[in-house]
């Protein structure tokens, strides 16, 4: 990398809750050997609290207004597997600073993400009528998730190691 050039993601991973971002990306993370960042995880280290803890005692303005710098800063600092909220993608911002960059949208079925998920988990958009909510997200944001990412892997039924191996195969030299 020459001075002044910021590093690149080897992959992003986006899709919606219950995709496999977190499992995939650290498993892809391991076998590159290179490290892996949630801007999740980036977001409650900042905020000092879980995400759905954001959502209910500061809103979710505010946890997109932290979340969308979560990952402008991920972006410009980590160059292994990133792996974004769900929403992340919704900020058209966010989506500008991801031209370039290796996107991987991990689809999956309402049926898989409800089972991964797990509807009594703390996922804060989620909480009432889960499935219907889900479902709905899953339909909003698909377009979004279509139009930004450079690879496309269905995910339903199948294993990480599987996932990765189709993953890798697709990334750049």
């Amino acid at each position: 990398m020459r001075s002044g050039e910021r590093p690149m993601s080897r992959a992003v991973l986006i899709g919606p809750p219950g995709s496999g971002k977190t499992t995939l990306g650290r498993l892809l993370a391991e076998r590159l050997g290179v490290g892996f960042r949630d801007t999740d995880t980036d977001v409650e280290a900042v905020a000092g609290k879980p995400v759905s803890d954001i959502f209910v005692e500061d809103g979710e303005a505010r946890f997109r207004e932290l979340e969308h710098e979560a990952v402008r800063r991920a972006l410009a600092e980590h160059d292994g597997i990133l792996s974004l909220g769900g929403g992340a993608v919704l900020n058209e911002e966010t989506q500008a600073l991801l031209a370039g960059h290796h996107v991987v949208y991990l689809q999956v079925g309402l049926a898989d993400a409800v089972q991964r998920v797990g509807l009594a988990s703390a996922r804060p958009l989620l909480v009432l009528s889960p499935r219907s909510q889900l479902k709905k997200l899953m339909e909003e944001r698909r377009p979004v998730y279509e139009r930004l990412a450079v690879a496309t892997v269905v995910t339903d039924k199948r294993e990480p190691e599987e996932l990765a191996d189709e993953i890798i195969k697709g990334l750049p030299a």
